[in-house]
């Protein structure tokens, strides 16, 4: 049964920084890609960053050049660290993941919040 643990999430002023975790405890040696994602109050839900098997990395522009996605080898996780933030990076944070050898599905966390002011 695969649960997405998240973390990381908070309040920051303008300028600072955050980083988030998302994690799948218990499974390792394994190969993922992940997403983040964003859901302002009243908003619909965005996507932020991704970052394939291989490793390629993507983002929304509005993050670009601020926000940096990254995964742990071999295991569940992955990492957003987020720079320069602005009040309209305030959200909740979503992950999404998908491993090989999971079954098919979408498999997401249960959001953090993350207040920019």
């Amino acid at each position: 049964h695969v649960q997405l643990v998240e973390s990381g999430g908070g309040s920051v002023q303008a300028g600072g920084s955050l980083r988030l975790s998302c994690t799948a405890p218990g499974f390792t040696d394994v190969r993922c890609a992940m997403d983040w994602y964003r859901q302002p109050a009243g908003k619909v839900r965005e996507r932020v960053a991704s970052i394939s098997l291989d490793g390629t990395t993507t983002y929304a522009d509005s993050v670009k050049g601020r926000f940096f996605i990254s995964k742990a080898k071999d295991k569940a996780t992955v990492y957003l660290e987020m720079g320069s933030l602005k009040p309209e990076d305030t959200a909740t944070y979503f992950c999404k993941q998908f491993c090989l050898g999971w079954k098919p599905g979408q498999y997401w966390g249960q959001g953090t919040q993350v207040t920019v002011s």
